[in-house]
């Protein structure tokens, strides 16, 4: 079984930081892409950044110049520095990745999610 546990999330004033953290556990042979979603009461998941396993990155357009993804493999690990945080950005952060189990196919795995709240 794999589990993803993040941490990180909290309250923070506008103009202030933030860095999640989520590490995968269990028998995992390889993580591809890892990411981190965000979402609002009655609005749908969005995608905020996500990485490859070679280091690619990709942002919405909305965490642009402000939100750095970075992975690290050895410890199958993912993290999200927020900067310069908006009250927009507040939300239920959630971890994903993509991870084959020993001797299993891919899957698509999520974390528990952890809430960031930003006041204006």
């Amino acid at each position: 079984q794999v589990q993803l546990a993040e941490s990180g999330g909290g309250l923070v004033q506008a103009g202030g930081s933030l860095t999640l953290s989520c590490a995968a556990s269990g028998r995992i042979f390889s993580i591809s892409a890892m990411g981190w979603y965000r979402q609002t009461p009655g609005k749908q998941r969005e995608l905020v950044a996500d990485v490859t396993s070679g280091g690619s990155t990709n942002y919405a357009d909305s965490v642009k110049g402000r939100f750095t993804i970075s992975r690290d493999n050895a410890k199958n690990a993912v993290y999200l520095q927020m900067n310069s945080l908006k009250p927009e950005d507040t939300g239920v952060y959630y971890c994903n990745a993509f991870i084959r189990t020993t001797g299993m196919a891919g899957s698509n795995y999520w974390g528990q999610g952890t809430q960031v709240t930003v006041s204006s």
